[in-house]
């Protein structure tokens, strides 16, 4: 590196939209859904922590999932919000890389954590009297505990190889938040092994949840097809949907993103994969496994009395 070359210490967000027109209503649109969201799963975690009837594994599951969402977003949000409003989209490299740590921590700490419920589910279903001994409280917590904990864990990786890149030619990251996949096209530093280990601990990470889960739920299958009484599979089947859809659309947004085909998508379609899984998967979760519920539901209609 010659001596003239500057080395960037900040860097500038594209956004969202570099429509002026457009600024302030999609600053309304995200803010509304912020709003949304946060009401959403912090309501979700204080009904669970609230009601006696809620403190069951599933529920454990459920509002450490509403936390990981609350975080996911509020790594993302603020930051777009504000820029959304501003003329200056500067963001200092330090502020970058923690901003990235973070949504890494929620998004790890979520796939596990529905790996997990999966796990819950089988349980359930297919060893029912085994249940309590199998999803003590003190054995549900140490799943939720290793699934935070590797989410903090897990991060640490990929920031810790950012600060081995270095960023001299272009200050610009194309995205509306600090990705990491953006960041590697504007290094001066080769990034092959940047993208080389998040490719393999992304590939291992969420290919293995994502196995587990089919596992599971393959067996629940089975489970439910053996059982007689059309009520008891019509019963299984909806402790089960919820799950399985939340787990459709966040597994099917990331692996788009992070373990797809070389040519993939062009660089709007990653950022509506990005805004999908950081602003409209939190925001939609909480209705997900709320809306037909009848133990939630119950239970918010005793709050609201």
């Amino acid at each position: 590196m010659e001596a003239n070359e500057t080395l960037m210490t900040e860097f500038f967000l594209k956004g969202v939209t570099e429509r002026p027109e457009l600024r302030v209503p999609l600053f309304l649109v995200f803010l509304s859904i912020y709003v949304i969201t946060m009401l959403g799963n912090l309501g979700l975690m204080l009904l669970i922590w609230k009601d006696p009837h809620l403190h069951t594994p599933m529920y454990y599951f459920l509002g450490s999932l509403a936390f990981a969402d609350a975080c996911t977003s509020s790594s993302v949000t603020p930051k777009m919000l504000m820029n959304l409003l501003t003329r200056s989209h500067m963001i200092s490299r330090l502020e970058c890389f923690f901003q990235y740590y973070f949504f890494c921590y929620s998004a790890t700490s979520e796939i596990l954590l529905l790996m997990m419920m999966a796990y819950d589910r089988y349980v359930a279903i297919c060893h029912p009297l085994m249940y309590l001994v199998v999803m003590s409280n003190t054995r549900c917590l140490w799943m939720i505990s290793v699934s935070y904990g590797i989410g903090v864990l897990h991060p640490l990786i990929h920031v810790g190889l950012l600060f081995r890149l270095t960023f001299c030619k272009s200050n610009v990251i194309d995205h509306f938040y600090c990705e990491i996949l953006p960041l590697f096209k504007i290094s001066c530093t080769d990034p092959s092994i940047n993208a080389l280990v998040i490719f393999v601990f992304a590939t291992a990470i969420q290919e293995f949840s994502f196995l587990c889960i089919i596992i599971s739920y393959t067996r629940v299958l089975f489970a439910i097809l053996k059982k007689r009484s059309e009520k008891g599979r019509s019963k299984a089947f909806s402790t089960c949907s919820a799950h399985l859809f939340s787990v459709s659309l966040f597994f099917g947004t990331l692996f788009f993103m992070y373990v797809r085909p070389g040519t993939g998508p062009d660089k709007y379609q990653d950022k509506m994969y990005s805004l999908f899984y950081t602003i409209i998967i939190p925001l939609l979760n909480p209705f997900i496994y709320s809306l037909r519920n009848k133990e939630v539901l119950g239970a918010l209609s005793k709050v609201m009395k």
